[in-house]
């Protein structure tokens, strides 16, 4: 088993921890319970987000609250049955968003953040990747000029700090951007870093393809038989039992899941999002994702049509649907883009694994130091896959890691 290593989770990440590990001349086993990218990595905006160096903070405004408190809005909302689930998580979150402790934060996120696109692109170029990958920026729409004017002020902060580009648009360069709006803005947001996905699910597969032509290999199989074999590690698949001298948790959601017997029960909290696609009507597009700043939602041009996405649901984890959000946004979406009809019968839905320091946890497990941990990355999986695959596989192959590991190591819970 010397130099092997078995990843748990093939999600963005754990396809790319497995692929940078191969890469390193490591023996790897990527094992799921379900095919590559088919779980979070599925369905989410499609950004790649080099912008979004300020991780979304705990609401701390008396509006704000009372604002999520009503439960009728798209970017929020939850369940009353759940909420006693949340309250240590939500309550660890709310003091991390002190503006001291996540100015400090902000440092942190904002170097895992800033590296993103370059590092989706070396794995990218030359493959057919690259395809998937458009340098397009995408739109932050404003309908209130004095929202918008905070907005800019913000993003000079992001620009003077982070080195983070944008341009601001008149209502005249919204219109020339996307003319097929139905509705004029009063301007927008042109965020000119972040890179867009037009399919995140092929993306991951792309990358996983690349893992196996690697000599890496794939297997279905349960995360949760995972147990001490020897000097190592052994879980159940359906092609038998993998052994392995190492072990990279990359769950997401379900890391505790794993962890928890070992010893380690990180804070991490899901937050439930879903998904439609839309066809579009007549000849009209969508040349670029635009978010609209009132309403809390998004809208991609993706392969499969128009995605159209919520914001965060706090539910049971197991429990059934409830799309509540998307019935909110589709309408107010419809007034935005002419958009035909639906095109799968069912959203989409997705659970993305928050951490109440906003923060990933990657490293080693305390006392465990064969089993190591890459997750919790909030909404941002997509956006830092590539970024913490090179990262993990840097420390544990003995390499001088490109970025401090030490703000997101496991023990800090």
């Amino acid at each position: 088993m010397r130099g092997s290593v078995v990843v748990l989770g093939a999600g963005m990440v754990g396809v790319s921890v497995a692929l940078h590990l191969r890469r390193r001349g490591c023996d790897v086993v990527l094992v799921d319970r379900q095919g590559p990218g088919e779980g979070a990595s599925f369905g989410n905006a499609g950004l790649i987000q080099r912008e979004a160096v300020y991780p979304h903070a705990f609401p701390r405004t008396i509006s704000e609250l009372l604002r999520i408190a009503r439960n009728n809005s798209v970017d929020a909302y939850y369940h009353p049955l759940a909420l006693p689930s949340y309250a240590s998580p939500l309550l660890r979150y709310w003091w991390h968003s002190e503006p001291a402790r996540y100015a400090q934060i902000v440092l942190a996120w904002s170097e895992l953040i800033r590296t993103c696109c370059d590092e989706h692109l070396a794995l990218a170029k030359g493959t057919e990747a690259m395809e998937l990958i458009r340098s397009v920026g995408f739109l932050r729409l404003y309908n209130d000029p004095v929202a918008l004017e905070a907005a800019i002020a913000a993003a000079e902060v992001g620009k003077r700090d982070h080195a983070v580009g944008f341009d601001v648009l008149d209502g005249d360069g919204v219109a020339a951007a996307e003319p097929h709006l139905l509705v004029r803005r009063v301007g927008a947001l042109n965020w000119t870093d972040p890179l867009s996905v037009t399919d995140p699910h092929g993306l991951t597969l792309a990358y996983c393809r690349q893992f196996l032509d690697a000599g890496g290999r794939f297997v279905l199989g349960d995360a949760t038989t995972l147990a001490a074999q020897g000097a190592g590690w052994k879980v159940h698949t359906q092609e038998g039992p993998v052994e392995a001298a190492r072990v990279v948790v990359a769950l997401g959601a379900w890391a505790p899941k794993v962890t928890g017997p070992l010893g380690y029960s990180p804070p991490l909290f899901g937050k439930r999002g879903y998904h439609y696609h839309y066809g579009m009507q007549g000849n009209a597009v969508l040349n670029r994702p635009i978010l609209d700043a009132n309403a809390g939602f998004t809208l991609m041009p993706m392969r499969a049509g128009i995605r159209l996405t919520s914001g965060a649901e706090f539910a049971f984890t197991d429990g059934a649907k409830t799309p509540i959000q998307l019935e909110r946004a589709e309408p107010l979406a419809r007034r935005l883009l002419p958009l035909a009809d639906r095109v799968e019968a069912e959203p989409w839905m997705g659970i993305r694994p928050c951490m109440p320091d906003m923060m990933p946890v990657i490293g080693p497990l305390p006392r465990r130091q064969s089993v190591w941990c890459a997750f919790g990355h909030g909404h941002q999986g997509l956006t830092l896959g590539p970024t913490t695959g090179r990262l993990v596989a840097e420390m544990m192959t003995g390499e001088v890691p490109f970025l401090d590991p030490a703000p997101y190591r496991p023990e800090r819970f």
